[in-house]
């Protein structure tokens, strides 16, 4: 294959690497590339895509494999980036859980070899995030380049399936690799909070026949006090509470809203909005306003929420039949601005059309000049 960059060598005894020059990446090219790409997934939608290729294959009937290969040659070449690198077949074996491990020990032809037997992989990721990520096989520990971000790398291990933690990588930017550590602590926390608390809730509103769930995160000591007599006017009768102060403290950081999001989503749901607002807690006062009214003040404090929706056809339950429309015109300014519409009785329509407008009692004339002259039709 023309156009290949220099071979980079992987086996379980030695380890040499020859970079050439010309290997820079153009970063935000191969950024933009490297999140749009197939392969750029969550590890668990790569696992799953595994695991089924896998159930399909032994299904099946028995066909061609490369297990063979990889156990009886003394390498194995890899394409990626246009980069050759040829690995000692034993290194994957020795990891059978990450996704090369699968893809070449266990008996399922994931890819094919070319015509000179070479296995072009992780199409979309450059040559240099690949080459860290071999040291994983190699040394047990991931030394991220300084012309890599962090997250560019932890997408690379989420897709081959390497464990991505403070114990296998490496780098410099600490405070890169503390998000990316945070990111992954964040959803497993999200995960378990939607689980153990948030869900309930949900099954609670479902069974009233509610789609959607409105959920305040309180602290462990917050009261709730309301009266009965004089409840808050604001709605938030519908709104469901949860106490909880580690979920208080999870929800304050806006990066971990972005992550709880993100969980949200992949469960299916939608419509969904956090944040925070205000939420009465007690009445403190009640106001006589002239007439007999009354006004209650109620003590909010600021507590995060999350808002979502599992409902189906919200399009078609706010669907405006046209066809139940009396009348194709609407001639009445007021009758068309008003929400929702109103009918007139036919005593009550204006015409617009057969309304002359006011005529001027006195018309003002002027001469090319532009002085006045004298109206012969004005009263004397």
């Amino acid at each position: 294959m023309s156009g290949l960059k220099d071979i980079t060598r992987y086996n379980s005894s030695n380890y040499t690497s020859r970079d050439s020059s010309s290997e820079t990446d153009s970063d935000e090219g191969r950024r933009r590339c490297f999140k749009s790409s197939s392969w750029s997934r969550s590890p668990r939608q790569q696992l799953a895509k595994l695991e089924y290729m896998q159930a399909g294959t032994e299904a099946g009937a028995t066909g061609s494999s490369c297990q063979g290969l990889c156990l009886n040659d003394d390498r194995l070449v890899l394409i990626v980036d246009n980069t050759r690198f040829v690995v000692d077949p034993a290194l994957f074996i020795a990891h059978p859980n990450t996704m090369l491990g699968r893809m070449f020990t266990s008996g399922i032809e994931f890819v094919r070899p070319n015509e000179r037997g070479e296995y072009e992989v992780a199409e979309g990721m450059s040559a240099t995030v690949f080459r860290s990520i071999l040291d994983y096989y190699n040394h047990g520990v991931i030394r991220c380049p300084p012309t890599v971000s962090v997250q560019e790398l932890r997408e690379a291990c989420d897709y081959l399936l390497v464990p991505f933690d403070a114990s296998t990588v490496k780098c410099q930017n600490l405070r890169g690799l503390l998000h990316e550590l945070s990111n992954e602590g964040a959803r497993a926390q999200m995960e378990k909070f939607l689980e153990e608390l948030v869900l309930p809730l949900m099954v609670a509103s479902a069974r009233r026949g509610d789609r959607e769930c409105h959920v305040v995160i309180l602290l462990d000591d917050d009261f709730v006090d309301w009266d009965e007599k004089y409840p808050p006017q604001m709605g938030e009768e519908y709104s469901q509470t949860v106490n909880s102060t580690a979920m208080y403290r999870f929800f304050k950081y806006i990066e971990n809203r972005d992550v709880a999001k993100q969980v949200l989503k992949e469960r299916g749901l939608k419509k969904i909005r956090l944040g925070i607002e205000g939420y009465p807690t007690y009445k403190e006062k009640v106001k006589r306003r002239p007439g007999g009214r009354s006004e209650v003040i109620y003590n909010y404090v600021q507590r995060p929420f999350i808002h979502m929706s599992w409902e189906k056809e919200e399009a078609k339950s706010r669907h405006v039949d046209f066809q139940c429309v009396k009348s194709k015109s609407v001639t009445n300014l007021a009758e068309a601005t008003a929400d929702p519409a109103i009918d007139l009785p036919p005593a009550a329509t204006v015409d617009v059309d057969l309304v002359a407008p006011p005529q001027p009692q006195h018309l003002l004339l002027q001469d090319n000049e532009g002085d006045p002259l004298a109206n012969p039709d004005a009263p004397a």
